[in-house]
């Protein structure tokens, strides 16, 4: 009974892309995520990427930009060095456009695809310090798509005071 309402709401064309990746491993997880950070980024107005919930609290744009940051910071510690471009952590207050985060979130998600597919066996399981403490490779990649996630929960938040619908919890053809 459970495969059959799995299947039934698996068997639509719209159902099936939203499900795209999931219950693929880290690979599928990382591109599922990925498309909806990168989907709801560019369905936020551009007025809106200066939006914050309270004052002290991250803008839009600065969570997104702390999403990449920390994408190739974390990404760093396995091995690949950091983009020469990125200065400073300051940069997540100081890349503000939605054009400029956009290109940045999507430099930062495919870094960490990129790296990942170029690991060889046994890399995984290497050791890397992070914060004075010993992790593993592995341990620093759950570490990134566990962070991306977390803050995709916040964007969602925001998307949704402002009126804007994730573009993957549409129903129905726009």
């Amino acid at each position: 009974m459970k495969t059959f309402f799995l299947l039934l709401i698996l068997s639509t064309a719209p159902l099936h892309a939203q499900y795209e990746g999931l219950w693929e491993g880290y690979d599928g997880e990382w591109a599922h995520v990925s498309r909806q950070l990168i989907a709801l980024a560019e369905a936020t107005p551009a007025d809106k990427f200066a939006w914050r919930p309270a004052s002290g609290v991250r803008s839009t744009s600065e969570v997104y930009m702390h999403i990449a940051l920390a994408n190739f910071y974390l990404l760093s510690l396995t091995g690949p060095p950091m983009p020469p471009d990125i200065k400073s952590t300051d940069m997540e207050k100081t890349v503000t456009s939605k054009a400029d985060v956009i290109a940045f979130l999507k430099r930062s998600l495919d870094a960490v695809k990129t790296a990942r597919a170029q690991l060889k066996p046994g890399d995984l399981q290497r050791k890397v310090k992070v914060m004075n403490k010993e992790a593993t490779v592995d341990g620093i990649y759950l570490r990134i798509i566990v962070h991306d996630n977390e803050h995709m929960g916040q964007l969602i938040a925001y998307a949704r005071m402002n009126g804007i619908v994730p573009p993957w919890s549409k129903a129905g053809p726009d």
